[in-house]
């Protein structure tokens, strides 16, 4: 007997000591990871201090000395960086809003609504997300010459904000997870469709809303190709094509760059700061049913 729980201790210590070396690989790893990852916003914003004889010695020089800080207001004043900036905010809030607002109805259609050919509907939906951009491109400046968009903001407002199917896909998956017996309660009391969904259904997918919010912020605020087809006319560019232009014909000031560069982040930072747990807990949640 005595020998026999020798033997078991022995085993757990074994275990512990495999499940302690396993934790501590994966946290190595983890940090190697995070280190790659943080490593060209940190040069990024190193560089930004610089002077531009600086960005590029070998071997490197991490820390800048001395430390330029007129490089940012230089690069605010070099180029019309304040409109650039109103203009990626108000179109990218447009955006967002909007596209929370149809993406949550469609996405509530398709998780609690029963019509025929709902499934296939669906699927067909989705089908779209593997259709590359590119092929899409050509038509789309085509309708936005036919209809006199060109070279204003409704070219990347309305394209944008009116179908999102990664959108509608993740917030189904939420609401799938939602009770029915809430649907049926409101519906006992009186409440008709859309009063469920503005009630019940939006205020318990805030998690979700607020992580498909910050996907889709990100990638409007970041987008780079849409602005550079539709858009000809300074007053009308957003900050990642105003960045372009800093990259000149013979020479690019890499300083007054990076400068931008760490500017134009930090709204991402921010939104992505105050919204941490609800984008973690949307993103958690999201696929647990369904």
């Amino acid at each position: 007997m005595r020998t026999e729980r020798i033997v078991g201790g022995g085993r757990a210590s074994k275990n512990k000591a495999i499940t302690r070396f396993r934790r501590s690989l994966l946290h190595i790893v983890l940090l190697a990871g995070s280190v790659i990852m943080v490593f060209p916003f940190f040069w990024t914003i190193t560089s930004s201090l610089k002077d531009i004889s600086q960005i590029f010695l070998v071997p490197p020089k991490w820390i800048p000395n001395p430390i330029v800080w007129s490089n940012y207001p230089d690069s605010l004043s070099v180029m019309p960086f304040g409109r650039a900036y109103w203009n990626s905010f108000y179109i990218t809030i447009v955006v967002v809003t909007i596209q929370l607002l149809t993406a949550s109805m469609a996405a509530y259609a398709f998780a609690k609504l029963r019509f025929w050919g709902s499934g296939f509907l669906f699927i067909l939906f989705l089908g779209t997300m593997m259709i590359p951009k590119q092929v899409t491109m050509i038509p789309l400046y085509m309708v936005m010459e036919n209809i006199g968009w060109l070279d204003t903001h409704l070219s990347l407002i309305v394209p944008s904000a009116l179908f999102n199917a990664f959108a509608v896909f993740l917030l189904r998956q939420f609401i799938r997870g939602i009770p029915r017996e809430l649907e049926e309660a409101a519906f006992l009391d009186g409440a008709n469709l859309f009063m469920i969904y503005r009630s019940i259904i939006l205020p318990l997918v805030r998690p979700a809303l607020a992580a498909v919010g910050i996907f889709i912020f990100k990638d409007n605020w970041n987008n780079f190709l849409d602005p550079l087809i539709y858009l000809s006319t300074p007053e009308q560019f957003t900050v990642p094509i105003l960045l372009n232009y800093f990259k000149g014909l013979y020479i690019t000031d890499w300083a007054l760059l990076m400068a931008g560069s760490t500017i134009s982040v930090i709204p991402v930072i921010i939104i992505y700061i105050v919204a941490q747990k609800q984008i973690i807990e949307g993103v958690t949640l999201t696929g647990i049913k369904g």
